[in-house]
């Protein structure tokens, strides 16, 4: 039973980690190789504060603050980049975070940081809280996706320079999905951290972010159910079948593969095919 607890704690957090890239990706068009370092800031904060006396709970808004603050940052230095040079843009902010980590004692360098205290709950009741979180993400999610803000993310994901001419400013709109991203990537990072109560640079890495990549992908970019499930597939996949685990990358890369060469809609995109024939599947095109 342990196991199962452990399992469904590690697809939860790889949810909130895949749905806050959605976010940036899906809903908004930006690609971020670099996402994985906002994970670990948030568990790096959250590690420290724990280790300082802060309570469990106190840890979470905390951490989501920094990483939307740092988010909101790069966002900003990114504004003048677009689609190529803003993968490479935030692909650097990725190998900058893994860097100045490895290189900080007080960090714990390469050695990571141990000793995380325990968040006083039980197995089950930090597996329901995880849960718990995805479902409030999730719904935040869709709420964001059908709102004015969700119908503005999406033209600006399809067309920057027409919802410029119409007024729009496209620069505020991206600057907020990044914050807002990376801040629920920030709460991913902290509740990684208290599950495993190690961290350490290597967890954090161009790996990390290509993987959370391809869940968006696989999932359906946009499709908040498809990302979802995705996520929570491709996280288990290495617990079910242990072979996958030696060649997790190749897998992950040939399911990304498939589905951008196949399926550009993902997951969510050959379910609404297979029950809409005469329609067609674009972009974000899921639930």
């Amino acid at each position: 039973m342990d196991y199962e607890i452990s399992l469904l704690t590690t697809m939860g957090v790889s949810v909130l980690f895949a749905l806050s890239l959605n976010l940036i990706t899906g809903f908004c068009g930006q690609i971020s190789l670099g996402h994985a370092a906002f994970l670990g800031i948030g568990a790096y904060v959250a590690a420290m504060l724990g280790k300082a006396g802060l309570p469990f709970l106190a840890t979470l808004p905390l951490a989501m603050l920094l990483a939307g603050a740092v988010g909101a940052v790069v966002g900003l230095a990114s504004l003048r980049v677009r689609a190529d040079f803003l993968a490479i843009t935030t692909m650097g902010v990725g190998f900058l975070f893994v860097g100045i980590v490895r290189q900080q004692n007080w960090l714990g360098g390469e050695l990571g940081i141990s000793g995380i205290p325990d968040t006083g709950l039980s197995k089950t009741a930090f597996m329901l809280l995880t849960l718990l979180l995805c479902a409030l993400v999730a719904a935040f999610s869709q709420y964001i996706r059908k709102s004015w803000m969700g119908r503005v993310f999406n033209g600006i994901a399809e067309d920057e320079d027409t919802m410029r001419v119409l007024g729009i400013d496209a620069s505020r709109y991206k600057l907020v999905a990044f914050a807002i991203g990376t801040a629920l990537a920030g709460l991913a990072g902290s509740m990684y951290a208290y599950n495993l109560r190690f961290i350490g640079p290597d967890s954090f890495g161009f790996v990390e972010s290509i993987t959370v990549l391809s869940m968006v992908v696989v999932g359906g970019i946009g499709s908040v159910t498809g990302v979802i499930v995705a996520a929570a597939l491709l996280s288990a996949l290495p617990a079910w079948f242990q072979v996958i685990g030696d060649y997790k990358l190749l897998v992950y890369g040939g399911l990304l593969f498939l589905m951008m060469r196949f399926s550009p809609g993902g997951m969510a995109g050959l379910v609404t095919r297979f029950f809409s024939p005469v329609g067609s599947v674009g972009k974000g095109g899921g639930t």
